[in-house]
């Protein structure tokens, strides 16, 4: 009898435990998603989406960045987060605990840079967003020059017989619409064989200019997403279902609609009515939305679709698909020297002008087009590891889950469960 008292005692403790874990967690999670909303007010790209209650949200606001009361306040959520004990709690909330902290504490740094505080590419990349890009020296990327040079060879600089090269697979502008809204049902199709979204979910494509990126989603929820192309630079057919699966199926418009639905309504996890753009979760969004690509069109059947549909819509010569994605897969690596360049710029190692001509050789892209696109880099500064190393982290946790290149239905599941969870960069490789 005793020993069956001592049991149930012992479950009354646990569960009062975590209950209070969890009174914990919704309390903060609120100051969370106020803090995040105030910190908004002094930095106009901050709050990337939100759709919690209006009431949370104001207009006013001090002249000056209130620093030492929104950092005071930062300190004491991160502090009550690190009095709990969530050992015992069942994996998701476990996450869930890892992600408000992680979050928080990448507040703590936002406001610090806001403030003034210098941080290195690497400090910044840390603390904002929970991971770090590996470096990669020249060698590395003459290598990959190296092949690119066997692929096409002739007489001149190989970033301008690149170029020639791709400009036989840059869509016209009068079917620019007509190719992208193709790539996008696509891919919205194949996305909704295997992953339920809401019946009322959907979305709007404009076309717009002078914008420093080349598409983006501005999540407004209710399962709904505006999404904008940038047409300054003429686009490859490559980029059709590139952008079409990254900032729609399965990635961003997905990636916000399962988290509204999965963790903010059906759980009540007020942190998700508010996605903080320069913090952890834009390395998990930015990853998946680029690692989704593959998932959504693998690679010999995003050729045949290709083929068969995009080039002939595009009026592009389908005979000449095989070379070019053979081209594009060999340059991919390249990507890596925006980080580096960006490192060496951030760090006082370079000046501008310097950063963009070294970027120029290694990513092989004209020093014109290359200065247009290090704006992004300026105003956005260690953003960019998201794109690649937070896919290649994406493509690590896959094959980890052995999710990767098996059945479509395998890879999908596990895919949806990483879009749907509370996660971070540093839960991605175990």
């Amino acid at each position: 009898m005793r020993k069956l008292l001592f049991v149930a005692a012992l479950i009354g403790l646990f569960s009062c435990k975590s209950e209070n874990n969890k009174n914990t967690m919704d309390t903060v999670a609120q100051s969370y998603v106020k803090l995040v909303l105030e910190v908004g007010k002094y930095d106009q790209w901050y709050v990337d989406a939100y759709y919690g209650p209006k009431e949370w949200r104001t207009d006013d606001k001090e002249e000056l960045l209130p620093y030492a009361k929104l950092k005071g306040e930062q300190e004491q959520l991160v502090k009550m987060l690190d009095a709990l004990d969530v050992s015992k709690e069942e994996e998701i909330v476990k996450l869930r605990y890892k992600y408000l902290i992680t979050q928080l504490k990448a507040v703590g740094a936002r406001l610090d840079i806001l403030n003034g505080k210098q941080l290195t590419f690497d400090q910044e990349s840390e603390q904002v967003y929970d991971a770090v890009a590996p470096h990669y020296g020249e060698e590395h990327f003459m290598a990959i020059r190296a092949e690119l040079e066997k692929e096409l060879p002739g007489d001149g600089d190989l970033t301008d017989r690149l170029e020639e090269f791709k400009k036989q697979f840059i869509i016209p502008t009068d079917k620019l619409d007509t190719v992208f809204q193709a790539a996008i049902n696509e891919a919205r199709s194949r996305t909704l064989k295997y992953i339920k979204l809401p019946e009322n979910e959907s979305f709007t494509v404009e076309y717009v200019k002078d914008q420093v990126w080349g598409a983006y989603n501005w999540y407004k929820g209710n399962s709904y997403s505006l999404i904008q192309v940038n047409t300054d630079v003429p686009m490859e057919i490559s980029r059709a279902i590139d952008l079409a699966c990254h900032e729609g199926y399965p990635g961003h418009h997905v990636y916000n609609a399962l988290l509204e639905n999965k963790l903010y309504k059906e759980r009540g996890w007020v942190e998700y009515c508010a996605y903080p753009l320069y913090s952890p979760q834009s390395f998990i969004a930015e990853g998946t939305a680029n690692y989704g690509i593959n998932v959504c069109f693998p690679p010999a059947e995003r050729l045949k679709f290709e083929k068969e549909v995009l080039f002939p819509l595009a009026g592009i010569n389908p005979e000449l698909a095989d070379k070019y994605y053979h081209i594009l897969e060999l340059s991919h690596e390249l990507s890596y020297s925006r980080n580096e360049a960006a490192r060496k710029f951030f760090d006082g190692e370079c000046s501008e002008d310097e950063a963009v001509e070294w970027l120029a050789k290694y990513s092989l892209r004209s020093v014109e087009g290359t200065r247009k696109s290090f704006a992004f880099i300026k105003a956005n500064k260690s953003y960019i590891i998201n794109y690649n190393y937070g896919q290649d982290m994406v493509k690590k946790y896959m094959q980890q889950m052995d999710a990767e290149n098996c059945a479509p239905e395998k890879t999908w599941a596990v895919f949806e469960e990483l879009l749907s969870q509370p996660q971070v960069g540093s839960n991605l490789v175990r």
